[in-house]
């Protein structure tokens, strides 16, 4: 990673509350700059070098606000704008190089950029979906598991560990607590084996949110729209096109539920919906609908439908659409389950 790739993957600019001991004196060696800086360092011992140096990596844009409060005495330059000053890896290289030997300059820079690649994994871990994280924490000892989340955002932590069971939950929570120092050595297997075993598979869990968000929006795209689409789509990205038409739910997929099921759903549609909906269908899908009514109600469909005359071809798909996403929201409460997105089965007679 280049020095300026670092210096642009700062956060947010240091705020008064951010400082620390470090990185005051990071903020004091820049305002003294290089020439005085690089003289006053060298006083110091490789330990203290080495924390001042990570603190000025890490500063980015320092506001001028943030540089008064350091250094007091330079008020007056700062209350004039002229008192910001820029904390870079670069310029943390550039001081170091004035007094130190090329080798353990070298050795503390690539040192810094280390770890900078580790926390950049760590960030990237923590943004997988909790359920990767839990499903993959599944297959780990509990102290691995308890290290791994020690190191992800607590707000993340919080959302795996109740999907690790509740017995679970506590053991490794209990090992959080106590967990002392995490040998380097162990550290580093396990940062290995997380590139490998997930962050190398981000892409694939990325294309999967992709093709179920397309899924979810061509569930609602009009379906002539779609048809129109479609012929484009499976021409072009064939692979990736019929990924996402499994995971879609369209109008023929209610004919795959249970007769129960389907019966709920249309109970629970609104005024003509139901009656204009099956106007759109076909025959044995309108015969197995009718099958999933009593009687009574059966009888009353079949009229309202022979009194109603043409209608228009967008008003029968939004009413098939309005009963597929009533069929949803049914399976979201748990009231029904849909099919899976890989049944392929279709309803036999």
């Amino acid at each position: 990673m280049s020095t300026n790739a670092l210096s642009k993957s700062r956060r947010k600019p240091i705020t008064v509350e951010d400082l620390n001991g470090p990185t005051k004196a990071a903020i004091t060696f820049l305002c003294l700059g290089e020439q005085t800086g690089s003289e006053l360092m060298q006083k110091l011992g490789t330990a203290e070098i080495e924390r001042i140096t990570s603190a000025m990596s890490h500063l980015g844009p320092i506001p001028a606000e943030v540089v008064e409060h350091v250094l007091k005495e330079f008020t007056q330059k700062v209350v004039s704008g002229t008192g910001s000053v820029v904390g870079s890896l670069s310029t943390a290289e550039s001081m170091l190089r004035k007094f130190m030997p090329e080798e353990q300059v070298s050795n503390i820079m690539e040192g810094l950029k280390n770890s900078e690649r580790e926390s950049a994994m760590w960030r990237g871990f923590g943004a997988l979906d909790e359920t990767v994280i839990a499903n993959y924490l599944k297959g780990e000892h509990d102290q691995t598991a308890a290290a791994i989340l020690n190191n992800v955002d607590t707000g993340v932590a919080a959302k795996v560990l109740p999907l690790l069971g509740p017995e679970r939950m506590q053991d490794i929570a209990e090992r959080m607590i106590a967990m002392e120092a995490v040998p380097l050595h162990m550290m580093q297997q396990i940062e290995e084996t997380l590139k490998q075993d997930i962050l190398s598979n981000a892409m694939h869990t990325n294309s999967v949110e992709t093709h179920q968000r397309m899924a979810d929006l061509f569930n609602q795209l009009d379906v002539q729209a779609f048809e129109e689409l479609s012929g484009a789509l499976d021409a072009r990205i064939p692979d990736a096109f019929q990924a996402i038409k499994q995971r879609m739910f369209v109008f023929d997929d209610l004919f795959k539920l249970p007769m129960q099921d389907l019966a709920q759903v249309m109970r629970g549609l609104d005024g003509a919906t139901l009656p204009m909906a099956m106007r759109g269908a076909k025959k044995e899908q309108r015969d197995h609908l009718m099958e999933c009514l009593p009687q009574r109600s059966r009888q009353m469909l079949m009229d309202e439908m022979a009194a109603t005359g043409p209608v228009r071809g967008r008003d029968v798909r939004a009413a098939q659409a309005a009963m597929v996403e009533y069929a949803k929201s049914l399976a979201d409460q748990g009231v029904i389950e849909l099919p899976s997105a890989a049944d392929d089965d279709e309803f036999i007679e």
